[in-house]
């Protein structure tokens, strides 16, 4: 059987994410602080409009690009939020999720040799669709000493002449680190010195706590030499939609759309209607859900100071990142016992890479009653660890 399995699939590592909440799912009273997903319900006016639209018959095919209302409704949301104009007719392609959008972008870009830069920590999914692609991922570790922000002298060291992409992967998943307008500005000059692309993934560009995002994609040069990706599951709750787009350039924009027209057909037609009206109507709920996640983030950090957990402050996203190598443990080791102990999974750092061994993943898209719950568990665990040393 393995002469019929695909090299470059069978040398991929599955994600580290989800091998704790197997076990969660049949562990009982554990609390899982670990998956990335809003504890929000989709709010009712946008299901409303998923449930009319089945109720009207609106199940065929879109366009390839998706509905011309909602390309339209994103172009409006890019330049009231951005101020960046992007063409609803080719400069917009609307995908399965936010993943799917990285992958057709790079397997877009990508020849062979090409090598790819990826900032970690990040997210799961951009090192196996570089390979997927085709490209040589290049990694830059990134230090919680710089809050996990990229720096301008570490994207010089890593670039080659084989350089094709930069991924900027901020608000950031799994650390909560932001990039301000100053970073992306040094960053921005270096890529265009070099004339390489960026591919940033902006999925959680709404839940920032500091300061209004800002796409690199918005400072001057850089709409034409950037793929913006963002999506509708962490802002408006809609993870289950499975909805996703691109903006960009539109010979990129063509590129994404042919292979997402052969691999895909569309994006589920159900989830583009809803997103319209989510788009249209939805910045209060985002508000709402933005506010609820800041007091959950403070609450964190709080707990995480009286426990004597060191943890740089995170602005974005609703995830924290506190370090454990005071405990003279892996992450993976910690995060098995502290799942065997107490009952509460998190993610091992070094499932987005490996320099966040000595890190935990903690989201904290959960209610704060759960917690408290889980923090009261990891400070009895915690304690104990350091009794016994």
């Amino acid at each position: 059987m393995k002469n019929f399995l695909s090299q470059k699939v069978t040398g991929l590592k599955p994600s580290g994410i989800r091998k704790f909440f197997d076990i969660v799912s049949e562990m009982k009273d554990a609390i899982s602080l670990g998956v990335g997903e809003p504890d929000f319900d989709t709010p009712w006016f946008i299901r409303d409009e998923g449930i009319f639209s089945l109720e009207k018959g609106k199940t065929f095919y879109t366009s390839n690009s998706g509905l011309k209302d909602l390309r339209v409704e994103i172009a409006d949301y890019m330049k009231r939020t951005q101020n960046i104009s992007y063409c609803p007719d080719n400069e917009i392609v609307v995908t399965v999720g936010g993943s799917e959008a990285i992958d057709i972008a790079l397997r877009a870009v990508i020849n062979p040799d090409d090598e790819v830069i990826i900032p970690q920590p990040s997210y799961v999914s951009y090192e196996p669709c570089s390979v997927l692609a085709g490209a040589k991922p290049v990694i830059i570790n990134l230090r919680a000493e710089n809050e996990f922000r990229l720096k301008s002298e570490e994207l010089l060291n890593a670039i080659t002449g084989k350089t094709k992409v930069l991924i900027l992967p901020y608000p950031n998943n799994p650390t909560g680190a932001i990039m301000e307008r100053e970073n992306l500005e040094e960053i921005a000059r270096i890529v265009k010195e070099k004339d390489i692309l960026v591919l940033s993934d902006e999925i959680y560009s709404e839940l920032t706590y500091k300061d209004k995002h800002v796409s690199i994609a918005s400072l001057d040069g850089m709409k034409e030499r950037t793929v913006l990706i963002n999506g509708f599951s962490k802002a408006y709750a809609m993870t289950g939609w499975r909805l996703g787009y691109a903006c960009g350039a539109k010979e990129i924009i063509a590129q994404m759309t042919k292979i997402h027209q052969f691999a895909i057909m569309c994006a589920p037609t159900t989830s583009q209607y809803a997103a319209v009206q989510a788009l249209k109507h939805g910045d209060d709920e985002v508000a709402k859900m933005r506010q609820a996640y800041n007091q959950r983030r403070r609450f964190l950090m709080e707990a995480f100071k009286e426990m004597g957990l060191e943890c740089f402050e995170p602005y974005g996203a609703f995830y924290v990142f506190p370090c454990i190598k005071e405990f003279n443990m892996t992450s993976e080791e910690f995060a098995t016992k502290l799942l065997m102990e107490e009952k509460v999974a998190v993610v091992p750092g070094t499932a987005f890479g490996d320099c966040g061994e000595g890190f935990l993943r903690i989201s904290y898209a959960y209610s704060l009653d759960n917690l408290k719950v889980a923090l009261s568990r990891i400070n009895n665990f915690i304690q104990r660890l350091r009794n016994e040393n």
